[in-house]
């Protein structure tokens, strides 16, 4: 796809309220690349990509993220920590002092939409303080062609001003930095901030209300890809669990790599238009399409680079969570359109750092729907401040931050979608083998690959005793043999040669399961509740 040049259309901000402002409207990619370099906001690396540091946020601020609570939302949404109300009128306030922040000022504008779908499709205005937030926005959403722009006309609008600070007791946000969502403004407002993932979280989120409250869609937390034969793979996985990576194979299309929508007409649609991928640790050797992505119209965030621009992706001396963004069309083997058909398999990918789950097992629609309302992974040494330890984390159904509706509603969705399209559904772990973290070791790529292949081609069969082993404390069913990947592997108790320190272990990390799910008991049916963990082996 072809990088295209400045649009010849020219908008007016009045509607907003923004005056005298000097308006930069649907420049390329090059364009905003040069800008952001000629205000010495970013520099170019050896690959030719953009590098650009966001600021004092490298990650996203989820206390400091509301929906606003009106006649829209407030029936709906699942309010709490994660869903923080915000009053309408001190939106409107707010709202105000940030669009007049913005007059006066040299600002970007692009159109854009979201959902590769055409009967979902969702017409996007996002106005940027900074170019390379508006280069984000080219790479992130999807991008209209020069006849869509003539009639182009936006239902949402996402006001993106990092340099806008807030003052908390006056405007009602926590500390000087927020992200915002109003239903019935059909508004994003984000100031104080320059970590560009709330820009496409911002969107997605209201598209996580929008899908299933008025489409009937499934909106899920996932990359998505398709084989030759047209079966389409999903894969959940919180960050660090390889969704990216596993997703993105040469020898499937790659739908997209983190946001996805299932229909009910049985099809899965992409919501973005590119990749928003870490690069902690990131070889070629190892994720050769992604480093091959990072070049002219990507962007580097948080790197540290040499004097020559070479990127040292081992350093995490300003965050861990180093991004690259790049559109979907710096991937080669990519669907065109974003749109898969026919979902035949689903793959929950999990770090489990005390290396316990076996690194592939198959599971019933009761532990699939458990395991997706509780959304694990874990967290290692190093990774936040006082973490030593391997420390258990639940985000429900993968994506809890981004969930407006309680996650027994999407959990419910996807049991129903899983049964009537007779998908297999697998627990992945990419995480620790041999022991925890620490003492073990991170499970091959090669081999994690090995196992979902097996499972896409249909060697992994529908299990009996004798093809598969019962997990005496999580009840997946693990199987004995899989091509090229030795068998020892397939056991992690196997894997530790300490049989009472595994389940010590197990029994641990099975305990937070159940102390976890508590808070969803109440919600779930009898059958989902029978899909967890095992209290004591048998």
């Amino acid at each position: 796809m072809a990088n295209h040049s400045q649009s010849t259309k020219t908008i007016s901000l009045g509607q907003y309220g923004i005056k005298n402002a000097k308006v930069n409207y649907q420049l390329s990619s090059d364009e905003l690349h040069a800008e952001t370099i000629s205000k010495d906001q970013g520099v170019e690396s050896s690959s030719g990509a953009l590098a650009v540091n966001t600021g004092e946020f490298t990650g996203r601020s989820p206390l400091d993220r509301f929906i606003v609570k009106d006649d829209v939302t407030k029936d709906k949404i699942w309010w709490g920590d994660i869903n923080i109300a915000f009053d309408s009128d001190k939106f409107q306030k707010l709202y105000d002092k940030v669009i007049d922040y913005l007059s006066d000022k040299e600002i970007y504008v692009r159109d854009s939409y979201a959902c590769a779908d055409e009967n979902y499709k969702l017409n996007i205005r996002v106005i940027n303080e900074y170019p390379w937030s508006n280069m984000f926005a080219y790479n992130m959403f999807l991008r209209p062609t020069e006849k869509e722009l003539e009639n182009f006309s936006p239902e949402w609008t996402v006001v993106n001003a990092p340099g806008f600070m807030a003052d908390p007791e006056v405007d009602g946000t926590r500390q000087h930095n927020f992200a915002i969502l109003d239903f019935t403004r059909k508004i994003a407002l984000i100031g104080g901030t320059g970590y560009t993932g709330e820009i496409k979280k911002g969107i997605f989120s209201a598209l996580n209300f929008i899908l299933p409250v008025f489409k009937n869609t499934l909106p899920m937390h996932c990359s998505a890809n398709v084989g030759k034969e047209g079966d389409t793979a999903i894969f959940f996985g919180l960050s660090g669990t390889g969704k990216t990576t596993l997703s993105t194979d040469p020898n499937r299309s790659l739908i997209g790599d983190d946001e996805h929508g299932w229909t009910k007409e049985n099809t899965v649609f992409n919501f973005e238009g590119g990749c928003y991928a870490k690069v902690i640790n990131l070889s070629q050797e190892q994720e050769p399409e992604i480093f091959a992505a990072i070049k002219k119209g990507a962007i580097l965030e948080n790197v540290i680079m040499d004097d020559n621009g070479n990127v040292d992706f081992a350093d995490t001396s300003i965050t861990q969570n180093t991004r690259v963004s790049y559109p979907i069309y710096h991937i080669e083997n990519i669907r065109k359109p974003s749109i898969g058909k026919n979902p035949k398999n689903i793959f929950f990918l999990t770090a489990d750092a005390f290396g316990v789950l076996p690194p592939i097992s198959k599971l019933t629609p009761s532990q699939a729907a458990y395991h997706f309302i509780s959304g694990y992974t874990a967290k290692v040494a190093g990774t936040e401040a006082g973490v030593v330890e391997p420390v258990p984390s639940f985000s429900a159904c993968f994506g809890a931050p981004f969930m407006p509706l309680h996650p027994t509603e999407y959990a419910a969705m996807l049991s129903k979608k899983m049964k009537d399209a007779g998908v297999n559904v697998w627990l992945v772990n990419t995480g620790w083998t041999g022991g925890p973290y620490g003492v073990g070791t991170r499970m091959k790529l090669k081999y994690t690959r090995a196992m979902i292949n097996a499972a896409l081609n249909g060697d992994l069969h529908d299990y009996t005793y004798e093809d598969y082993h019962i997990h005496s404390v999580f009840g997946v069913a693990q199987p004995r043999t899989c091509p090229g990947v030795p068998t020892e592997v397939l056991s992690p108790r196997t894997t530790w040669n300490d049989d009472e320190a595994y389940y010590n272990m197990a029994f641990k990390l099975s305990n937070a399961f159940r102390e976890n799910f508590k808070k969803f008991e109440s919600y779930a049916s009898e059958e989902v509740r029978r899909g967890g963990p095992q209290r004591y082996a048998f």
